[in-house]
């Protein structure tokens, strides 16, 4: 078999039907535990949705099928994408093509995201965590200002490091917010709250004084 032929094998010119255009790519993230998978559509129609146990998963087959791999410790579901964290001491090298498999499977079968009667996009802090702090009504314009400026300019990059990030209260200029994805366990993520988010906030926001992670 001359060079040609071998890669038209290895690679037809007419894949079948149900493969054709899935392709699934994988970027860095600021956390080494963590990456970040693409499948080229939609994973939440709205929200964003994170599993950082076995029982949590739970409620997704697809979460549930990648925390069956036994070596990985957070899945996290966002508008495109969903990133994945190992467990201390496991190596990319051996878990990518599992969970490259089982995300492959599942978009390929367009198998559904959730269990039926359970919660899909969660944009917001289940009701059990709340708030951590009790917010006066007379805050109500500074917690907007501080809603928008995370929805427009906050969430869209967080997001682009596979993760995403909660708004938890404020009160006494003091904002808490949570990490979650990638970004929970990153060690940069003290970084980005303190020095980056924080800085933005009290510039738009001269009331803020202090952004702290929940």
């Amino acid at each position: 078999m001359n060079v040609a032929d071998k890669r038209s094998f290895l690679a037809p010119d007419r894949p079948p039907p149900y493969i054709a255009g899935m392709f699934i790519e994988t970027e860095t993230t600021p956390n080494p535990a963590s990456l970040k998978f693409l499948p080229g559509q939609p994973v939440m129609q709205q929200g964003t949705r994170e599993f950082a146990t076995p029982e949590a998963a739970e409620a997704s087959p697809l979460a549930q099928a990648i925390f069956d791999t036994g070596e990985v410790v957070n899945v996290f579901f966002g508008g495109d994408f969903v990133t994945v964290t190992a467990a201390p001491g496991v190596s990319w090298s051996d878990l990518k093509p599992q969970v490259l498999a089982i995300l492959l499977d599942h978009f390929v079968a367009q198998a559904p995201l959730f269990v039926p009667g359970t919660a899909g996009g969660i944009a917001v802090p289940p009701e059990d965590e709340g708030m951590l702090v009790d917010e006066r009504e007379e805050d109500g314009d500074i917690i907007a200002q501080i809603n928008e400026l995370l929805e427009t300019r906050v969430r869209p990059a967080v997001a682009g490091d596979g993760g995403d990030i909660q708004y938890r209260g404020y009160r006494d200029g003091v904002v808490h917010l949570q990490m979650q994805g990638a970004c929970s366990g990153c060690p940069s993520s003290t970084a980005t709250l303190k020095h980056g988010i924080e800085g933005l906030l009290k510039h738009y926001v001269p009331e803020v004084v202090e952004v702290r992670a929940a």
